[in-house]
């Protein structure tokens, strides 16, 4: 199995991303919480915490555990099957190491135990006896994570260029440059000589893609949000669907269309919405397409059996409400978290979200131990609950005891 490193679905502002890379005013610390704020050299995104900082959350999210989490663990398991998923390990935490080995056999452990649990109480107890606790960093070093939503979104489209549909997603492009895990560098210029990607305005304007359309869409700002998205479903002419998925992006650094709009004093924090971006769009698409250019980062996609749409960035599908994005240069690909937040409650209020999730995709403005995205399913109603979420909280990573790794990853029977 490959990892094609789809940078799912749509950040859209959804809340902050494709919407607004802005700061929210309500915490007390400063005016301005550094979301993005990376990593300083050496430091890393995972510290070790006392099993007391989750025992409660642990009952809290077995109690509320989502129906789609055994299938995400079944996912992320999967995953750690490939070869492939091994150049992604070790990783490295304040207080350790933790091998391929250890996070592959903390998933299918952990799977176990929630199998096997008869309550909540028991589920926290068996887990704390066999499992380490990591606490993020957050940005603020206390553990406080950004938490915004995406979602998996259906467009209209053609294998053909016409009138209607006349803005194309790209297959990647033979010079583009990544690491082995992924990670975009360049390109490779005719001459063999290494140089920067050209920013998305050059790309676009020069032909330099001419050819490699995989897909027509309906207006610029829909190939943007498939972008910002990474995957998408698009609706043929015919009927008939075709899914497209992340296969590569360029190196630069992504600004979100949301913050261009504020900058510009076009629209309000308060009036910032995707539907309100939309419908700016239908009036003035000209507005809209100067200030998508000013995003230099440029994705690349190709078609994928809709069987496993919508997939992340590890290559195995999304599951909704049980699956995450966070940048995954600094976080455990695959692993188990819990998630502490608060989430829209559908009724124009905000409800507690204490569950259980598995790290699987990664997204263009998703840096940083300070942010992470949570995947709230596929189509208009996903769409509503992605777009209103915006919410602090924090969250813990599990990985077995290393003096219980077995074979088949097993927690200690005693």
């Amino acid at each position: 199995m490959t990892e094609p490193a789809n940078t799912i679905l749509t950040r859209v502002g959804l809340a902050c991303c494709l919407l607004a890379v802005v700061g929210c005013t309500s915490s007390p610390r400063t005016a301005k919480p550094e979301y993005h704020r990376p990593l300083e050299p050496g430091e890393q995104s995972l510290r070790k915490v006392s099993p007391d900082a989750v025992r409660m959350d642990l009952v809290t999210a077995y109690r509320n555990r989502e129906s789609g989490l055994l299938v995400a663990l079944d996912e992320s398991a999967r995953w750690y099957e490939a070869p492939s998923s091994e150049r992604r390990f070790p990783f490295e935490t304040r207080d350790g190491t933790v091998s391929h080995d250890l996070a592959r056999a903390s998933v299918l452990a952990f799977k176990q135990t929630l199998e096997e649990s008869s309550s909540g109480e028991v589920f926290a107890r068996d887990i704390l006896r066999s499992f380490d606790v990591y606490q993020t960093v957050g940005w603020d070093s206390r553990g406080t994570v950004l938490f915004t939503g995406y979602y998996a979104p259906i467009f209209k489209g053609s294998l053909e260029r016409t009138p209607r549909f006349a803005h194309p997603l790209h297959t990647r492009p033979e010079w583009l440059l990544t690491t082995t895990e992924g990670i975009p560098f360049g390109r490779r210029l005719p001459d063999g000589r290494i140089a920067d990607s050209p920013d998305r305005a050059e790309l676009e304007d020069s032909g330099m893609l001419d050819g490699s359309e995989l897909v027509w869409l309906e207006s610029k700002l829909d190939a943007y949000i498939c972008q910002v998205n990474g995957s998408a479903c698009i609706e043929l002419p015919d009927g008939s669907r075709m899914y497209v998925g992340y296969a590569g992006k360029t190196e630069h650094p992504y600004t979100g269309l949301g913050a261009s709009m504020l900058a510009e004093g076009i629209m309000t924090k308060d009036g910032l919405s995707l539907d309100a971006i939309e419908s700016y769009n239908l009036e003035h698409p000209e507005v809209v397409e100067r200030l998508i250019d000013r995003n230099r980062n440029y994705v690349f996609f190709k078609e994928y059996d809709g069987a496993g749409w919508p997939a992340g960035s590890l290559g195995v599908p999304v599951t909704e409400r049980a699956s995450i994005a966070t940048d995954k240069t600094i976080y455990p690909p695959g692993a188990v978290a819990l998630v502490d937040t608060r989430v829209v409650d559908g009724a124009g209020g905000k409800a507690e979200f204490v569950q259980l999730v598995c790290d699987q995709d990664t997204g263009g403005a998703i840096v940083a131990p300070g942010r992470c995205d949570l995947f709230m399913g596929i189509g208009p109603d996903a769409r509503t609950l992605a777009g209103g979420q915006y919410a602090e909280g924090t969250m813990y990573y599990f990985f077995l005891k290393p003096r219980l790794v077995a074979g088949h990853g097993g927690v200690d029977p005693g």
